[in-house]
């Protein structure tokens, strides 16, 4: 019984222990490599002191952990909207953009491209455009009444996700493609290095927010995987939780999306890394996928960083880790059945 407990506590801490070592380790390596006591130094020195900044304290507070700060936020955000998504539409192959926001994000973001907007407003058009496509998916499932509210709210999501990518592409034959052409591409590509201490700032509170109802009524992800007429005898609402915890996930992607573009692989795959690591009870798989998320993204983006002669977007690191981790998944699950 004792060594049950010791086994389940460990699997706990130690996806939080290995973040934590994560976290300095991509705070030491890159271009400008810092050692340990560089490192302490600077932390002590923020904090306790009002000398003026090194080129140590630059990289670190400027550049690093703004960076570091939003695989962690934007890796957590992804994982746990993904379990979201496969907890209430009972689908261990949906991802957070199954309604389409990552479309509709990409067509803000290539559109701002296209008519040379700045940054900020490419991010800020990602982010109206990606509540677009969720307020269009919407408006279109409501209006199909005669068939099942999720069903329909997928399938709408689908069929606008389908039309926000023919017009990605659309803006793309129409861009220079000697300059907006390639900053799209990366764009639709993801990357953390285009995010700042102001985007995290921004985006922090929102993302914090949606997080907040998907944590506190996750034990009712479980009962919402029962049958339905089970679930409605239990006393859930089982339409308005569902609604509640998708608008959470989507309002989550899109500001995630927003300020890095499209990281794919992530919802998809990390809620299947959680529940083999600590089963599928949703009490437990939600908080998990948080951690694990967030562990994904920040070893991703350090190796994208650190292990090339330019640094790769993240996107295509993550799509060579998860593809073989879900073939991999895809291959046992037959073999088992």
């Amino acid at each position: 019984m004792a060594s049950h407990r010791d086994s389940r506590l460990f699997k706990l801490l130690l996806p939080p222990i290995v973040l934590l070592l994560l976290c300095v380790i991509a705070c030491c390596v890159g271009q400008y490599g810092i050692s340990l006591s560089e490192l302490a130094h600077s932390i002590t020195q923020y904090f306790f002191s009002t000398a003026d900044k090194t080129d140590i304290d630059t990289v670190l507070w400027d550049i690093r952990i703004p960076r570091i700060g939003a695989a962690i936020l934007v890796g957590a955000a992804l994982s746990m909207a993904g379990a979201t998504y496969q907890g209430m539409f009972r689908n261990p192959l949906v991802s957070p953009d199954v309604l389409g926001v990552t479309a509709g994000a990409g067509l803000g973001a290539v559109m701002a491209i296209y008519f040379d907007l700045s940054f900020f407003l490419v991010q800020v058009m990602a982010f109206g455009f990606a509540l677009l496509v969720v307020f269009i998916v919407y408006l279109v499932a409501k209006l199909a009444r005669h068939h099942d509210p999720i069903l329909s709210l997928v399938l709408s999501g689908v069929a606008i996700g389908a039309l926000f990518g023919s017009a990605i592409a659309l803006v793309k034959i129409l861009a220079d493609p000697y300059g907006q052409l390639a900053t799209m591409v990366f764009w639709m590509l993801g990357a953390l290095n285009m995010v700042n201490r102001e985007d995290l700032l921004m985006s922090t509170p929102i993302i914090l927010l949606c997080m907040v109802p998907l944590i506190l009524l996750r034990w009712r992800m479980n009962i919402l995987s029962l049958d339905d007429k089970e679930a409605l005898s239990l006393g859930v609402n089982v339409n308005r939780t569902r609604i509640v915890f998708i608008l959470s996930a989507t309002l989550m992607t899109a500001t995630a999306v927003s300020i890095t573009g499209v990281i794919g692989w992530i919802g998809l795959v990390v809620p299947h890394m959680a529940r083999l690591w600590i089963g599928p009870d949703f009490r437990k798989l939600l908080p998990m996928s948080l951690f694990i998320g967030a562990v994904f993204l920040v070893l991703t983006d350090t190796i994208a960083r650190t292990c090339f002669p330019i640094e790769l977007p993240l996107g295509i690191i993550t799509a060579f880790v998860g593809v073989p981790f879900f073939l991999s998944l895809l291959i046992r699950g037959g073999v088992r059945k």
